[in-house]
């Protein structure tokens, strides 16, 4: 491998020679990048079991040097607070192992003991004689009627006992806490120091600890509707749930790495999952990508032109624009959608204006169409949903921009126009640094907002043309492809799996881009 470079012999380079530097040093940097990510793995591995067996530790020296009031802790949780007169704490550390063993003797044991998933019964239906009541001579006073019976539902078996196992971890933790609160507690008696009462730890929870308690609804929103949601998403990627096997008729089991291998499993011919996830996540990619920076850079330009000086009626310009914000998505995309239709309003001008017959003779449109395919040609339909997107997306641009670009110094444009700077320098060297270091944030959320970016693409054109296998359009993202998965195919063992994969990439993503964008690595050339 070549000598490092100087940054002497570094800023001699021409910016072409500088980008093919900074690429090849890239490429050449991708072992070490991948040895030291391997690195930090092990150590917070590492450093996870450590902490495992510290825990453990204090754990057993805990009840080795503790008094009976500590010992007896370990079983009836809280005693060691109310034996010390702590009160208000020993009373919810026993409520908490009260409640928490009545629900798993009377719910939790059950749900978690059916978790296999094996040895269940299913909901069936079976003919059952019934007494009908009549005593008329020669009428049957019975008749036979369908019953259902009902059995396990794997569904409600995978919700609850994952709830329950929460509940368990839960449960430790607070024990956990219930201990070092009792060792706490034995060694302020020890050394002669007050213990809280429990009117203090009131005060406490409003004044000194006083953002637990805002906290404490908010985090228990999201873990019961962010974080569990993801946790049985996962959890599904792991069993055959889809339509063939759907509770409470069908039950479904677990099926370990199956689903993965069917997503990565290369098989002969485009038909298989693997080859439908790939093209899909290409253009999800190419779509975020051009949908970012397009409306972006416009955006921008937009805000220039109509911030510079001499610009008259500028509040009517931003306000033609805004008006794009002001109409519900719902409608406008909807009546885009219907405008470039075959029979829409854009060919119907076309066609009587003789404009079509046109492009047939000039060879540019092929006599088989009467119209101009904007949704059923997959290469015009993505570059159609790339320009209307612009359409919708650069006000929102326009105005971020535009507060962005009202603070920046003029005095750096001053500067440049007197050392001979033109417009592009000026721009290039001031305004683009300026921009991106104030919106790289902002940038990197709408990038990855983008690739999750649902109403454009299914309201312009539903994922059409669907020449692609597995419920596939080419105009499909990942996001939309895994709706069509689980709302109309009813398969959610890939939805689980491709919504892991699409979670998995944007989080890749996102750490590369969040590392390497200048308000991370020069916030100060910028203060």
């Amino acid at each position: 491998m070549a000598n490092k470079m100087s940054d002497l012999e570094y800023l001699k380079l021409n910016k072409f020679q500088r980008m093919l530097h900074n690429l090849v040093s890239f490429i050449l940097s991708i072992p070490s990048r991948l040895v030291k990510l391997g690195k930090t793995i092990w150590g917070a591995i590492k450093a996870f079991c450590l902490a495992v067996a510290n825990e453990a530790k204090d754990i057993l020296l805990t009840f080795v040097h503790g008094d009976w009031k500590t010992k007896l802790s370990f079983l009836v949780m809280g005693f060691g607070n109310l034996a010390r007169g702590q009160i208000l704490r020993g009373l919810l550390f026993l409520l908490f192992e009260v409640v928490f063993i009545v629900y798993m003797v009377l719910y939790g044991g059950y749900w978690i003991g059916k978790l296999s998933l094996t040895g269940l019964t299913a909901t069936t239906t079976q003919m059952v004689t019934v007494e009908t009541g009549t005593n008329i001579p020669g009428m049957s006073s019975t008749t036979t009627v369908e019953q259902t019976v009902y059995g396990d539902n794997t569904l409600q078996i995978l919700i609850y006992g994952t709830l329950s196992l929460a509940f368990v971890l839960c449960f430790l933790y607070t024990w956990r806490v219930n201990v070092k609160q009792a060792k706490l507690a034995q060694e302020y008696k020890q050394y002669g120091r007050r213990l809280k009462k429990g009117s203090e730890d009131m005060k406490d929870l409003l004044d000194r600890q006083f953002y637990k308690t805002v906290l404490a609804l908010p985090v228990l929103g999201i873990t019961l509707f962010t974080v569990m949601p993801i946790v049985m998403m996962i959890m599904v990627a792991f069993t055959n749930y889809d339509y063939n096997h759907t509770p409470p008729q069908n039950l479904f089991a677990w099926v370990g790495l199956d689903n993965f291998n069917q997503l990565f499993t290369w098989g002969n011919g485009s038909s298989t999952f693997s080859a439908t996830f790939g093209e899909l996540l290409c253009w999800t990619l190419i779509w975020a990508f051009f949908a970012t920076f397009t409306n972006y850079f416009l955006g921008m330009l937009i805000a220039m032109m109509i911030n510079k000086k001499g610009i008259k009626f500028k509040k009517m310009w931003r306000g033609i624009l805004v008006l794009t914000i002001a109409i519900p998505q719902f409608i406008s995309l909807l009546y885009v959608s219907k405008m470039f239709a075959d029979n829409g309003l854009i060919n119907q001008f076309l066609q009587n204006h003789g404009i079509i017959d046109l492009l047939h003779q000039w060879g540019w449109l092929s006599e088989s169409y009467t119209a101009i395919p904007f949704w059923t040609d997959p290469t015009l339909a993505k570059i159609m949903v790339i320009l209307i997107n612009i359409w919708i997306g650069v006000p929102y641009l326009m105005l971020i921009t535009t507060g962005v670009l009202m603070n920046i110094p003029a005095d750096l444009y001053e500067s440049a126009r007197i050392d001979g700077a033109n417009a592009f320098q000026q721009y290039y060297k001031i305004t683009l640094p300026y921009m991106l270091f104030v919106t790289g944030p902002y940038l990197l959320t709408s990038f990855t907002g983008n690739m999750n970016n649902f109403n454009v693409i299914y309201l312009l054109t539903g994922g059409a043309p669907y020449t692609l296998s597995n419920s596939a359009g080419k105009t499909d993202l990942l996001i939309t492809w895994l709706y069509r998965l689980t709302v109309t195919n009813n398969d959610y063992k890939t939805a689980a799996v491709i919504g892991i994969m699409v979670f998995v990439v944007v989080a890749c993503i996102s750490l590369v881009v969040y590392n390497l964008m200048p308000s991370m690595k020069n916030e100060e050339d910028f203060q």
